[in-house]
């Protein structure tokens, strides 16, 4: 539910413009307001599970997450829907790192990856289903219903949430005697909202050429280092950033964070290097998605299968390489491929996810005593977060400037004097014609025909570049897996204790 919320809003944007009679920029918010909250809550879930108990915690979200979507559906104008995404934002944040936490103390060493692969299935299924489902329940019954569709789904885990899920000792020990770090909730909320909002407007504002963003940046360097500080000196901080000592965690975030950057920044490319520049429709470009993603659920199992007896680490390694090839693949497309060109490079992605996610969250969560394990989870899902929303937002800048740069290359190939261009600018003219245009007007048509091609190729440059600095970003990585602990198989471990 809450993973399928991140995007499956993006595909309605254009219908909701409409009925809420919103601009392009400020419609945008309701995306940009649902990830600001994410951020903010994901990182103090293990504290607020301290605080409240996990279980009622756990209840209060999905419900809270439940209320929210069915106000989201029911909202009169464009505030009150912000307004209720940020609501649904808060709530959502907090069920994936606690399920992850529940999860890891649930089963024991040898059982953890297949438990976190099946629950690896349920996450992919997020963003292979939601802009898909977001598209059609838009096109076939009204945006409102992308929001109506938790409903059922939040009763039924709030019931299952009630009978099947239960505080173990340590957390009820705790409870209740908790001091609360008022200053670092400011500073946490301060920073984790402004960065959000500029890496999510930047491209829009150029960057640093807008007072806008100098702003925001300016409260997020300073607030970050505020809170690193604040947080290093409380006797009960809201995060604990003293698991950063253990390397091996730290090494397992950046991995985490590096790809998100690459997942996220190329998921949005494809479609839109389908849509804009090979007039695919929405739900064709969703059908050259949905392969990888289909290819990702069937290698997820196996994987969770793998981890009982092989060495996670090797295994993450094989799915970078993977993330990288796929990444080489797309750099050699062009504007001539059929459908399958497009599609199995995403397969090959699909696969290499897999491998990643599932080992990679078992090792590094794997030396992190069960106490904290709340703070763990929150922290790996803050960083895979806030790296995809520096994927996209890099991703979407660099396709600007390349895009601009190609241009400016190409057409100093395009003049009177080239031949190619005679031959192809005439025969152009001649087709336009042909066709019944008038001879005045062919020449003014085959010229704009002409930049249309030029703007097309270079778009292909730009997209095929990008593909290539994610493919390198994946290769980055691999020396980091060094650092990584092997996690033993049989003693407890770390969460043993």
């Amino acid at each position: 539910m809450e993973i399928i919320d991140t995007s499956v809003a993006n595909v309605a944007l254009p219908h909701m413009q409409g009925s809420l009679n919103a601009g392009t920029d400020e419609v945008t918010w309701v995306l940009t307001s649902y990830l600001v909250a994410n951020a903010v809550v994901l990182p103090m879930t293990g504290w607020l599970s301290r605080v409240f108990g996990r279980k009622r915690f756990l209840m209060t979200c999905i419900v809270l997450f439940t209320l929210a979507s069915l106000l989201c559906g029911a909202a009169p104008n464009l505030a009150a829907l912000i307004f209720f995404r940020v609501l649904q934002g808060a709530a959502g944040g907090a069920l994936i790192p606690i399920s992850q936490a529940i999860l890891m103390e649930t089963f024991p060493p040898h059982q953890r990856g297949m438990a976190m692969a099946i629950f690896g299935v349920g996450a992919m299924f997020g963003p292979i289903v939601g802009p898909a489902l977001g598209g059609w329940i838009t096109d076939n019954m009204s945006w409102r219903w992308i929001f109506y569709i938790n409903l059922p789904i939040g009763i039924i885990a709030m019931i299952m949430c009630a009978f099947f899920i239960f505080d173990p000792d340590y957390l009820r020990r705790k409870a209740g005697a908790i001091k609360i770090d008022y200053w670092g909730l400011f500073l946490l909320v301060a920073s984790m909202g402004s960065l959000q909002v500029v890496l999510d407007k930047g491209q829009q504002e150029d960057w640093f050429n807008s007072s806008f963003i100098i702003a925001f940046s300016i409260i997020t360097v300073v607030s970050l280092v505020a809170l690193i500080w604040v947080e290093l000196t409380h006797t009960n901080p809201i995060i604990n950033l003293r698991l950063f000592k253990n390397v091996s965690f730290s090494a397992g975030n950046l991995i985490m964070f590096v790809v998100g950057f690459a997942l996220y920044s190329s998921i949005m490319l494809i479609p839109l290097f389908l849509q804009t520049l090979m007039g695919y429709s929405a739900t064709d470009a969703g059908m050259v998605m949905a392969p990888g993603g289909v290819a990702t659920l069937f290698t997820m199992p196996l994987v969770g299968a793998a981890l009982a007896k092989k060495d996670g680490r090797k295994i993450v390694f094989i799915g970078l390489l993977l993330g990288a090839t796929s990444m080489f693949i797309m750099q050699g497309l062009n504007l001539e491929g059929a459908f399958w060109n497009y599609t199995w490079p995403r397969i090959v992605l699909g696969f290499g996810l897999a491998m990643i996610f599932v080992p990679l969250t078992t090792v590094t969560l794997a030396s992190i005593p069960r106490a904290e394990m709340g703070n763990a989870t929150g922290m790996f899902n803050l960083l895979r977060n806030i790296g995809g929303s520096v994927g996209i937002a890099m991703a979407a800048t660099l396709l600007a400037r390349y895009q601009q740069f190609y241009q400016t290359s190409l057409v100093a190939n395009i003049n009177p004097y080239s031949q190619t261009w005679q031959m192809r600018f005439a025969g152009l003219k001649q087709a336009l014609i042909a066709k019944g245009v008038a001879v005045s007007q062919a020449d003014t048509t085959a010229l704009g025909m002409m930049y249309g091609a030029v703007r097309r190729q270079a778009g292909a440059l730009a997209f095929n570049r990008i593909f290539f600095i994610i493919g390198l970003a994946f290769l980055i990585i691999i020396p980091l897996l060094f650092l990584l602990k092997r996690p033993s198989h049989a003693a407890e471990g770390g969460m043993g204790h």
